[in-house]
């Protein structure tokens, strides 16, 4: 999220895509209904007529797969109608920029494709560049290769009524939508856009993604109270981890894990730190070489010097893709002998789980981290095998739940929150801190005693968090924060500061790149200092009304609440809108006011020291264009790998660089409908925990589909019936339940049919009922490997053998 979830309640129009908050994030539901008793608008697109759509001044429908043309669409209404904020776009995002001249773009491709390899040259997209170096601008935005006018032309062909032939939305409906929305492309307007996994599970995931940043940087949205694009978390420390380096091409901070021609830390840091010649640019991932190396220190301590080059050689060097479906291919064909899942169920959560679980019969051993039995913990007794069948030897470790354990979680707004132990664990459950602890110590018990290939990696990590039974939580966020290792001077601006080795490191501005600073996670730098846990802090104050709350918890980064906040101003620091200021720049005591700033350097209209609003990209500039992206500079729209339909924009039916997994079908006439997957309620997740749960099993006790009225009076369903749902994939059983709330869509004048299928059930826990990730394609977005769960096809029948 750009802002968070109080600040909801400044918006003047809520645009609801790809999620369901008031299901799944109801809390969120305060603030929005803030806005709305303020006057806001609430505009809900989904494919299903949900409890959000239902509290909804606009809801249109939209088919599954589409938001690209829905959100491009919107883009061209914008750009056709002179609803973008002018002044912000020339200003802050790079839509005046010129684009080599080598660029084009033809029936759903751009230039330079290598079908063999299925990537683009992305040297022929780039900025043409001046002699200074510099990328070549045209501030009138009206030379024909400036993003500005190529984006014009790129979404032109996004049309209201092609629009709507493509997402079988309303077209009434559809102009309801932009026209509500596109009007907050003003300095005294503010919209909001909500995104989640309706967004992100596609094979164009990111694009979508892409199409919301572009549309809300258009109409000036991103960067002010009220505004911003903002993604629901579906769990409380989803966003932790992520920060952490949950995703395999990451390092904690959002550093680039290395690959193989990384040999060094050299050549890491050459690779991944970005250059600029413009000196207006902040570049901040400039300070790349500070990050990784007071991580490595973090990591290795004394063991980390400037002449073993701190250790660098220790990490795993990464070489393609670890994605979730890459390991579960390589899992299939045993080459994995083993696999730690810690809360974690593949069995259910993975698409075409019944793949996943015939590839955890492949391994020697599994180990399993959780609060109850899960479908993977006992994979090897699942329906339809024979446990004598399956060699894997399976350990069960029993997890505290997160009343029973301290630490922090950071929430979707980027907020972290120190929780307390509420009780202890129950028998003999654990903390997962505490069995990391003991893995590691375990292992490294074995590397010291039996030396191995390369022990060094793990024999020599620094692993100080205290002698009790459970590891010192506090000592753990410390070293995230980061300290001192030795006696340090730093000289800022008009000041000298002077540390001791063991200070907490005050904020990630000091971190050095030299070896006197440790941090675990840059972005967290300035969560744990002298003054103590800031992620403890309760206190309610508000000074600025907008609901920023400046000391309750922390927010990353340096507890700025609202990222991007410089392009709330113009370029004299004076806010766009001054009833909703975020900050504004005090000429007189040079320096901002309000939020903290997004850099304390004056504003751009100072000519010497004014930097760009952008900071963390080297051009300083929001990129209305993107330069490296695999699919591409521009969103554009592509069928879902299984479709009912042609793609009506191109001959391109489906994103050129993903490639064609074997086990997908676009045979209509076999599996004629689009099946979707979604949460709910009052299911969570797998259903590890919720199934297992007597009162929430009572609320909702089976698997079901939900189908439209005229889908049942088609097939002759009536409400409990039991069917049969089939994809290229596989079969599941489940109760029928015939809804208003689903309706057909209308392609090109022809009606097609949805189904919609929570994906909680498995055969464990309470309440038993089969997976609907058993049908899903295993198939990912271009750039994260994202799973597309959202829009499959799929046929269903009366029967099955419980009926």
């Amino acid at each position: 999220m750009t802002n968070h979830w109080i600040d909801l309640k400044n918006s003047d129009a809520i645009f609801i895509i790809g999620c369901n908050p008031a299901e799944n994030h109801p809390i969120s539901f305060k603030w929005i209904e803030e806005a709305m008793d303020k006057g806001a608008k609430l505009i809900v697109v989904d494919p299903r007529y949900t409890r959000s759509a239902s509290k909804a001044d606009i809801y249109a429908q939209i088919r599954p797969g589409t938001d690209i043309a829905f959100l491009g669409g919107m883009i061209n209404y914008a750009l056709q109608n002179n609803l973008i904020h002018e002044e912000y776009v020339r200003e802050y995002t790079n839509a005046p920029f010129i684009i080599s001249e080598k660029y084009d773009f033809k029936d759903g491709m751009f230039c330079s494709f290598d079908d063999q390899e299925k990537t683009y040259d992305l040297k022929s997209l780039a900025y043409e560049l001046g002699p200074d170096g510099k990328p070549r601008r045209d501030n009138s935005m009206k030379d024909p290769r400036c993003v500005l006018q190529l984006m014009k032309k790129h979404f032109s062909r996004y049309d209201v009524d092609k629009v709507c032939s493509i997402t079988g939305t309303k077209k009434e409906d559809y102009l309801k939508v932009a026209q509500a929305f596109c009007g907050t492309g003003r300095a005294d307007k503010a919209g909001t856009l909500l995104y989640a996994m309706g967004i992100t599970q596609s094979t164009h995931g990111t694009q979508n993604v892409r199409a919301t940043a572009m549309l809300q940087t258009l109409l000036g949205n991103i960067g002010i109270a009220g505004g911003g694009v903002n993604a629901l978390r579906g769990e409380s420390n989803v966003q932790g981890s992520t920060d952490y380096g949950l995703l395999f091409h990451l390092l904690p901070g959002y550093l680039k894990s290395p690959e193989f021609d990384n040999v060094d830390l050299k050549s890491y840091i050459d690779k991944w730190t970005p250059q600029t010649k413009d000196g207006r640019s902040a570049n901040w991932w400039g300070n790349t070489p500070k990050y990784i190396t007071s991580l490595l220190k973090a990591w290795y301590g004394d063991n980390a010097t400037q002449a073993n080059d701190f250790c660098y050689s220790y990490l795993p060097k990464r070489m393609g893709s670890y994605a979730y479906n890459k390991i579960m291919d390589k899992m299939l064909a045993g080459g994995l002998e083993g696999l730690v899942c810690m809360g974690m169920n593949p069995a259910v959560g993975g698409p075409d789980s019944g793949n996943a679980r015939s590839a955890l019969s492949k391994l020697k051993w599994l180990v399993t981290v959780d609060l109850w039995e899960t479908e993977t913990s006992i994979f090897w007794k699942r329906p339809g095998v024979n446990p004598r069948d399956i060699q894997t030897e399976v350990f069960m470790l029993p997890a505290a739940s997160s009343v029973e354990k301290e630490g922090s979680i950071s929430n979707s707004g980027r907020w972290a929150q120190w929780r307390y132990k509420a009780v202890e664990p129950v028998g003999h459950s654990m903390s997962d801190l505490w069995i990391i602890d003991q893995f590691f110590k375990r292992v490294r018990n074995l590397y010291t005693k039996e030396k191995g290939a390369f022990p060094e990696p793990i024999t020599r990590l620094a692993w100080n968090y205290g002698n009790g039974h459970e590891p010192d939580v506090h000592l753990v966020a410390k070293e995230i924060n980061g300290y001192f290792t030795k006696d340090t001077t730093i000289v800022d601006k008009d000041k000298t500061l002077e540390f001791k080795k063991g200070d907490q490191v005050p904020m990630f501005k000091y971190l050095q790149s030299d070896g006197s600073t440790t941090s675990g996670c840059w972005v967290y730098s300035g969560s744990y200092t002298k003054e103590g846990n800031q992620m403890a802090r309760r206190d309610q104050s508000d000074p600025t009304g907008l609901g920023l709350f400046p000391k309750w918890s922390w927010c990353w980064p340096v507890n700025r609440r609202i990222i991007y906040n410089r392009a709330s101003v113009n370029t004299a620091g004076e806010p766009f809108n001054p009833k909703r200021a975020l900050i504004a720049w005090d000429g007189l005591e040079k320096k901002w006011k309000g939020d903290v700033p997004d850099g304390p350097w004056p504003p751009m209209k100072d000519d010497k020291e004014g930097k760009y609003p952008f900071i963390m990209l080297p051009e300083g500039h929001a990129r209305l264009y993107a330069l490296d992206l695999k699919d591409g500079p521009f969103p554009e729209h592509y069928e879902p790998m299984e479709s009912p339909s042609r793609n009506q924009l191109s001959k391109t039916q489906n994103n050129p660089v993903v490639k064609l997994p074997k086990n997908v079908s676009s045979d209509t006439v076999k599996f004629p409908f689009i099946g979707t997957t979604y949460r709910m309620t009052e299911h969570w997740q797998t259903g590890g925990m919720t199934r297992s749960v007597p009162w929430l099993v009572e609320l909702v006790p089976d698997m079901f589909v939900e189908i439209s009225e005229s889908l049942a009076k088609q097939k002759g369903f009536r409400k409990g019936d039991r069917v049969k749902v089939t994809t290229e994939r596989g079969t599941i059983e489940a109760v029928v339940l015939i809804t208003s709330r689903l309706k057909p869509f209308n392609v090109e004048g022809k009606m097609i049919e949805q189904v919609g299928m929570p994906w909680h059930f498995g055969y464990a826990g309470t309440a038993k009922g089969d997976s609907a990730n058993m049908l899903t394609p295993s198939v990912g977005c271009a750039n994260t490997s994202i799973p597309e769960f959202k829009a499959f096809l799929c046929n269903i029948e009366k029967g099955g053998s419980k009926a």
